[in-house]
């Protein structure tokens, strides 16, 4: 524990930063560590469960709390930060409200038992999407490592799931309560029994192969439906498939956060895919029929006479699909028009009499665009 560094450090915010300052210091982490986009590197990978282990903490309120009073101390637990694994948060086993407890006669925070069913962890990972899979939907399989209950002692932690007793200091019931005299009157306090840990059973064997705990840590592949549209930063939960429960409570869940990579061609901008496509001086003059790649093929565009640099066309229906809607967007394409280089002798003599032949009609089009500027600026 003492060589963990503080998770405010390792996510680059202060101490005091907002949950939005949190979830963005952490989307830039996991994105710049992430394993898929450094194949083979430990270091980046070691580093990428660190960024997930402190975002896991820093954006749980409760966590937060308990990490900002006691430091790792309290939120650590076998050395992993509460941690399932790779990528996952942990399962607290205990509670500081319970600790506490209240006053003026009142129960533990919520009124509620630790020994009472709780639902498990959630876990929290990236999913890195190519461009055409987010915008098509794509069937991922995902590895979790997750806590689950032991087959050995089926959950209980005991060896051979026999062997627990009531806990004598609470009489089962997970609390002690204390009474203390003070000149207002008599206040009582309830906290967590200290011997039992609020659980109300004492084990008298563990179990070896948990070591008391009832659950143990194990790999799974999990299938998941990337549904078409999806964009950078969307979440899809997959419920159920998280940390074991506790006492009988339901599994967590697992939330994916999505990465996805640019494209060497196509740019997004809602549903619509914009690329950029060139074009030569002689057909942008005299009109063509452009190959343009979408992400459903090839489609041809016309390019009438006269194209200018710039010209945008549209293709419709060839964009993104629409997250959980009907319909697509469109595809912008955007006409570069390419200057010539390198021209030979016989070109360039051409291409001066092609400039003589416009005669002073261009260039006095050219003067009145000069004189148009000069008539802005004095305005």
């Amino acid at each position: 524990m003492a060589d963990k560094r503080d998770y405010y450090e390792v996510l680059g915010v202060s101490k005091g930063a907002s949950d939005d300052e949190i979830k963005k210091a952490y989307r830039k982490k996991a994105k710049e560590f992430h394993p898929d986009l450094h194949p083979g590197d430990k270091k980046a990978e070691a580093s990428f469960k660190e960024v997930n282990e402190a975002y896991a903490i820093l954006s749980d309120e409760d966590k937060r709390r308990k990490y900002d009073q006691f430091g790792h101390a309290g939120v650590d637990e076998n050395g992993m930060g509460g941690f399932g694994g790779f990528g996952g948060f942990g399962d607290m086993d205990f509670d500081l409200g319970d600790i506490f407890g209240s006053f003026f006669g009142g129960g533990s925070r919520g009124g509620g038992r630790q020994n009472g069913p709780r639902k498990g962890a959630d876990i929290q990972q990236n999913l890195v999407l190519t461009f055409e899979q987010a915008a098509k939907g794509y069937e991922a399989k995902i590895d979790v490592i997750c806590t689950e209950e032991c087959l050995d002692c089926r959950g209980t932690g005991a060896k051979g799931g026999k062997a627990i007793e009531t806990c004598p200091n609470c009489n089962g019931s997970g609390q002690v309560r204390q009474q203390q005299r003070t000149p207002f009157g008599v206040f009582q306090n309830v906290t967590t029994c200290s011997n039992c840990r609020g659980t109300g059973k004492i084990i008298k064997e563990r179990c070896e192969k948990c070591n008391g705990k009832g659950k143990v840590s194990r790999r799974k592949t999990i299938n998941v439906k990337v549904p078409a549209g999806i964009d950078h930063g969307q979440i899809i939960t997959v419920r159920g498939e998280g940390n074991h429960g506790v006492n009988g409570g339901p599994a967590g869940d697992v939330y994916l956060t999505i990465t996805i990579m640019p494209h060497k061609f196509f740019s997004r901008d809602g549903y619509n895919v914009h690329c950029t496509v060139p074009v030569t001086f002689v057909e942008a003059t005299l009109g063509a029929e452009v190959e343009v790649p979408t992400l459903n093929g090839k489609a041809k565009i016309k390019i009438p006479e006269g194209t200018q640099n710039g010209t945008v066309f549209r293709l419709r229906g060839e964009g993104i699909s629409k997250l959980r809607n009907p319909g697509t967007g469109d595809q912008l394409v955007k006409i570069i028009v390419e200057t010539p280089r390198q021209l030979n002798a016989e070109q360039k003599k051409l291409l001066k009499a092609f400039g003589d032949s416009m005669g002073i009609k261009n260039h006095q089009e050219k003067k009145s665009f000069f004189e148009k500027m000069k008539d802005n600026k004095k305005k």
